[in-house]
């Protein structure tokens, strides 16, 4: 199993040394205004791949609402994914509750075939580059839409393309109450994974279910990435302890 952090590339060397596999940066650190060259060139020298990315859209642009526009969300889409392939990318995480939350007042069901529409039209230009979407559900506080891993493979269904697939959250999962072992009833859409322990800490200082979860995981032959997104006191003391304990309980679950 490979176990990677949600960080930026700046970070690379001390996920490196921690023993972390992969670093998941954000869309958006490749769209920060400096030269893209320059951006390549900091992924070329990082001592860690990119495979996956996370923060997809803005969230001042619209997905869901009146005020959507679909050319301007194609023509990020496109660009977006092209610097995530050009550096190594694979996989881009569709979190982004600020872009897809849907409006007060808005129609649900047209909202939902928004979405569908966008996963279609970013389907088109993942043939393109070969990268995947993966959507993520998000707990209630944080998104008013696809709140659970069944709703995004809801999703992902609808849209029917071979690049839309979902992710499973540990952290989400946990602050509303989702059982872990909807992972195997959802296995056939999973490909990412992301884990954190209580209030959103480093993996191994809470009380989250990691035994169960990676149980779960590993019943269904789960052969995907898994990537901490979590808040750090301290990164660079922290991680290796994280990475460790990740290992143990992947080693120690059972399948």
């Amino acid at each position: 199993m490979q176990f990677g952090v949600c960080t930026g590339i700046e970070n690379a060397e001390i996920a490196r040394s921690a023993g972390f596999e992969f670093v998941e940066p954000t869309v958006r650190s490749l769209h920060s205004g400096k030269d893209f060259s320059v951006i390549q060139a900091s992924h070329a020298a990082a001592g860690l791949p990119t495979p996956t990315f996370n923060v997809f859209v803005p969230g001042e642009l619209k997905i869901t609402g009146p005020t959507v526009d679909l050319a301007k969300l194609q023509a990020y889409v496109a660009e977006s994914l092209r610097r995530v392939k050009s550096v190594g990318g694979e996989l881009v995480v569709f979190g982004s509750g600020g872009a897809r939350n849907i409006p007060d007042g808005f129609s649900q069901d047209a909202a939902w075939q928004q979405l569908i529409d966008f996963l279609h039209m970013t389907a088109d230009e993942c043939d393109q580059t070969g990268v995947s979407i993966a959507i993520e559900p998000l707990n209630r506080k944080e998104s008013n839409v696809i709140n659970s891993v069944a709703e995004g493979v809801a999703l992902a269904k609808a849209v029917d393309r071979p690049s839309i697939r979902v992710l499973a959250d540990l952290y989400h999962m946990e602050e509303d109450a989702e059982p872990t072992d909807t992972v195997v009833a959802n296995a056939a859409w999973l490909t990412h994974v992301h884990v954190a322990d209580s209030g959103r800490l480093a993996p191994g200082t809470g009380s989250y279910p990691y035994a169960a979860f990676f149980g779960y995981l590993k019943s269904t032959g789960y052969n995907g990435r898994i990537a901490v997104e979590c808040k750090w006191q301290d990164f660079e003391e922290e991680a290796g302890a994280a990475v460790a304990y990740l290992h143990k309980m992947w080693d120690e679950a059972a399948g």
